[in-house]
């Protein structure tokens, strides 16, 4: 206790040097990548720059939902750019669908597809989205997601660098 009362009223230390030290340190962010090269899917133009994005797992290895969890964090913020994570499909304007679809699944992602208003976009996020990668020919695996819903945009990788996630939301906000 006696260690915390020192920190507090010590001048420098505890809240007040904190709030000092932001207030001569200002808003620090770095400034953003160039507009990302690619076709804009012509769906995206009637979201104009903001979108609801729905995460649905295929059956991935998890790999690719730690990348969209890193786009997402405050060093990518994916959300500076128009596009925000949401929990149900009814609010999701876009669908990112990692993963091979397994037999499992593949129901569950069409009912999540259908819930979602229109306009909407699936974006295939990984190989294994794209063309089942690794889990091809696997017994459990229903297909690749373009297979059972149909994609609008695809972002390769095993798994792919959040820069890359965040570029193709970017290609679907315009911002």
């Amino acid at each position: 206790m006696a260690t915390c009362r020192h920190v507090l009223t010590t001048p420098g230390r505890g809240f007040m040097g904190l709030l000092r030290k932001i207030r001569e340190t200002g808003r620090v962010a770095e400034s953003a990548p160039p507009f990302p090269q690619g076709d804009t899917p012509e769906k995206a133009r009637e979201f104009g720059d903001s979108v609801q994005v729905r995460c649905v797992d295929g059956g991935s290895c998890n790999g690719c939902e730690i990348e969209i969890a890193a786009a997402f964090n405050p060093v990518r913020d994916a959300e500076r750019y128009g596009a925000r994570l949401v929990a149900s499909p009814r609010h999701a304007d876009v669908a990112l669908v990692t993963g091979p679809v397994t037999r499992n699944m593949a129901e569950p992602l069409r009912r999540t597809v259908a819930a979602m208003g229109e306009p909407r976009l699936v974006v295939a996020v990984g190989d294994c989205a794209v063309d089942c990668g690794e889990f091809a020919g696997g017994y459990a695996v229903e297909g690749a997601v373009s297979d059972v819903v149909p994609v609008d945009l695809a972002v390769p990788g095993c798994p792919p660098e959040p820069a890359e996630i965040v570029a193709a939301l970017r290609r679907v906000t315009g911002r």
